[in-house]
């Protein structure tokens, strides 16, 4: 199975027992296995921008912590509901539904904490947690977000065991989309170029040594190589010098009021992008971030903010999804992009994402037409 990012950069999707999903199929089962191997919890846990943002979101707020009741959802290696601890949870819940759960319960009794966190093995949807909470923490978030669907999950351990005016960490999330240039966009085009010649060379060779003609599957060998290199998001790690027009927050969650049926539903979004260079836009950049601010009964004492934008230091594995564009727009500076995208989930894989962004150029060189792309995110 594919990790996050290009070149398994990191772990495989979580685990997450979603709606009508028997937990013997084979979607589960891959993400049951993945999430078990600590080189996955590894690659998350070297993040220091995440692992960082959980740290300082616990350790900055030990008032919010000390004495309470805490749920880790997704533990993984325990880590987050080892942070709790440290900051003066009285417990920690943590629940994970890998065999992950047991070097968590390893890791957890050699820092000295088995009294007080509680590793427990099974899927949130399913398991007794044998008291309310007061706080939930969970690293959920996947590529663009929303792929994954593991904030499924938080909301049902949201609903199932926070305490009226308890707190979620993160508490709110937020999603992006910028106009970018990237030479990625023409190497993409040359490598499905190339694969096509590939593919041509490869015909004429099985014609030439084995009399068989493959030619009938050409059309289909061409939507497949363009289907992956004109119309799948990749994982990018933009420098900030190559946004060329402003970034759009195109969709907001309050994680404590946000409804397993508004999260399942597809999301549709408005707005404009202003472009602020001449030249090409080859692409939109979409990233998140999310914010640790606590509930409005139990506020933070500081507020911690994860970010996954483009940044100079380099990307969190999250990366940055990029949409490429075939052809690119050709912009001046001051004119603006008008958008509208609407994320859905994969009929197949509830997991996986499909993006559709339908953009019209406003501006000197409008042509007054919209041009709709659609992406998958894999």
């Amino acid at each position: 199975m594919s990790g996050r990012g290009a070149g398994g950069r990191g772990p495989a999707p979580k685990v997450s027992a979603l709606d009508g999903e028997a937990p013997e199929s084979t979607d589960f089962a891959n993400y049951f296995c993945t999430y078990a191997y600590l080189y996955h919890q590894k690659d998350m846990l070297e993040d220091h921008k995440r692992t960082g943002a959980y740290y300082n979101a616990c350790m900055q707020n030990r008032a919010q912590f000390a004495g309470k009741v805490v749920l880790d959802v997704g533990t993984g290696s325990g880590i987050l509901a080892i942070f709790a601890a440290k900051a003066g949870a009285r417990k920690v819940y943590a629940v994970e539904a890998t065999d992950m759960a047991k070097s968590a319960k390893r890791l957890v009794a050699a820092q000295g904490l088995e009294g007080t966190v509680e590793v427990i093995q099974g899927v949130i949807e399913s398991v007794h947690v044998p008291e309310k909470v007061d706080i939930i923490i969970s690293e959920w978030m996947g590529y663009f977000l929303l792929r994954e669907s593991m904030l499924d999950s938080v909301l049902v351990a949201r609903d199932r065991f926070l305490k009226p005016g308890g707190a979620l960490y993160p508490s709110h999330a937020r999603m992006y989309l910028a106009p970018i240039r990237s030479n990625i966009c023409r190497q993409r085009h040359n490598d499905f170029q190339n694969s096509m010649e590939g593919w041509a060379e490869f015909v004429d060779e099985m014609k030439q040594y084995y009399g068989v003609n493959l030619d009938c599957l050409s059309e289909d060998y061409r939507k497949e190589q363009l289907d992956y290199f004109s119309y799948t998001a990749a994982w990018t790690d933009i420098h900030p010098s190559q946004v060329v027009g402003s970034a759009a927050c195109f969709k907001s969650y309050d994680l404590h009021t946000v409804t397993l049926d508004e999260l399942k539903a597809p999301l549709k979004a408005r707005f404009t992008l202003n472009v602020l260079e001449d030249g090409p836009v080859d692409a939109f950049c979409g990233w998140f971030d999310t914010q640790f601010k606590g509930s409005g009964q139990n506020p933070v004492t500081t507020e911690v903010t994860l970010t996954t934008a483009p940044d100079p230091t380099g990307a969190t594995h999250w990366g940055q999804q990029s949409f490429f564009l075939h052809p690119p727009i050709e912009c001046a500076e001051g004119d603006v992009l008008a958008c509208d995208i609407e994320v859905v989930r994969r009929k197949d894989n509830q997991r996986l994402m499909d993006v559709a962004i339908r953009h019209r150029l406003e501006g000197p060189r409008s042509t007054g037409k919209d041009r709709l792309t659609c992406f998958h995110i894999e």
